[in-house]
């Protein structure tokens, strides 16, 4: 997404600015702390103690930043072309209709790694297919992608309701869930990697689902700016006016934008229910959905901000999982409003610093030609 207020240097752009909200959003959440009457330095400590200080925290964060990094990616894709997919957390739900009946139907008979490819491809369609529809409303009729997105998630939840309740459940059983998969249906963790640098990670369900969002991330990188369909995506994004006068079609690059946007959200799916659970439940999405945006808005919608900006909120969730078990006065809800807080100033107040940034570095390079163009006339 373009800058409103000028060109900044890049690393200001998708470095400086970033870290600036961030750290008032750690400022403000530190009063927040400060007014329940704990000691923000020590909360801050076992943030950083739960996230990073052991094997089994660092799992826990890189399982919840795979599931970041593939609804990043997502609302990425359609920030590019202009358009505010909001419908992640129904698209990775419907998604993983598409990992549940590849290890139902496969589990018993392929290996891992066949079923992971039937299930990836599943995940794929689904979430793809859930998100063409928002995207050929918007092309064919006009409706607004941000609304239809946004109903879509409520009617995907209904549907996986229906499908696990009276459909996918067992006989028998009464747990709206699949059955378990077997040994075929399950993603082997990466406690192999991570012990290479000396880390177990214990019962951390980190799998090999995150090497496949690193390769999204690749192939999202060379989408957008090594193709011709990523310019055309850029274009519309930049100026729908100057795309249309330049003879883009507009109607095919928003839906298959969607597509793409739907697929990589419905890819999630295969971190919780092929590498942690093993069968499919109600709710596994758990909100990474809306945690996408917030994702790709503070990663600046490209691939190389969007990993540490997953990795960011894996830390916000597992360690804000520590400091509610060793500080009681913060509840849960108290680690909400942090992860909110840094989605206040990563979002919606993301240009608070931004002008008086520019204004600065604006006069840095007017004092640099003066000086300059003073060398020159001597």
């Amino acid at each position: 997404m373009s800058a409103p207020f000028g060109k900044l240097p890049g690393w200001v752009e998708y470095g400086l600015i970033p870290l600036i909200n961030l750290v008032f959003a750690f400022l403000v959440a530190g009063l927040v702390v400060l007014l329940v009457g704990e000691s923000p330095l020590r909360a801050a400590s076992l943030l950083i103690q739960g996230a990073f200080g052991y094997g089994e925290g660092i799992g826990f964060t890189l399982y919840y930043a795979t599931n970041f990094i593939f609804t990043g990616l997502a609302v990425a894709v359609a920030f590019h072309c202009g358009l505010f997919n909001i419908g992640g957390e129904g698209q990775a739900y419907i998604g993983g209709l598409g990992v549940a009946l590849a290890c139902l139907a496969f589990d018993g008979i392929f290996p891992w790694y066949l079923t992971f490819v039937v299930a990836i491809a599943g995940s794929a369609f689904f979430g793809a297919a859930w998100a063409f529809i928002p995207g050929y409303l918007q092309a064919k009729r006009g409706s607004h992608i941000v609304i239809t997105t946004i109903m879509f998630n409520f009617i995907a939840s209904s549907v996986m309701v229906f499908m696990l309740v009276d459909v996918l459940k067992p006989i028998g059983s009464m747990a709206p869930q699949t059955r378990t998969f077997t040994e075929g249906g399950e993603l082997p963790k990466l406690d192999w990697l991570m012990s290479i640098f000396g880390l177990d990670i214990g019962g951390a369900p980190f799998n090999v689902s995150f090497l496949l969002a690193l390769v999204c991330c690749v192939l999202v990188w060379l989408l957008i700016w090594r193709t011709k369909f990523g310019y055309e995506m850029r274009t519309m994004g930049h100026s729908p006016t100057a795309a249309r006068y330049a003879g883009m079609k507009e109607a095919r690059i928003i839906i298959i934008t969607m597509i793409i946007s739907g697929a990589l959200a419905g890819m999630m799916a295969l971190n919780p229910i092929m590498g942690d659970q093993q069968r499919m439940q109600l709710d596994f999405v758990t909100g990474a959905g809306f945690v996408g945006i917030a994702v790709a808005l503070m990663g600046r919608s490209h691939p190389a901000g969007i990993i540490p900006a997953a990795i960011l909120f894996g830390v916000l969730y597992q360690g804000g999982a520590e400091i509610s078990f060793e500080m009681p006065e913060i509840s849960r809800d108290m680690i909400t409003i942090i992860q909110g807080l840094v989605i206040l100033f990563a979002g919606a107040l993301e240009h608070m610093f931004r002008p008086a940034i520019t204004a600065f570095f604006s006069s840095m390079q007017g004092v640099g030609r003066q000086t300059r163009a003073a060398g020159a006339g001597e």
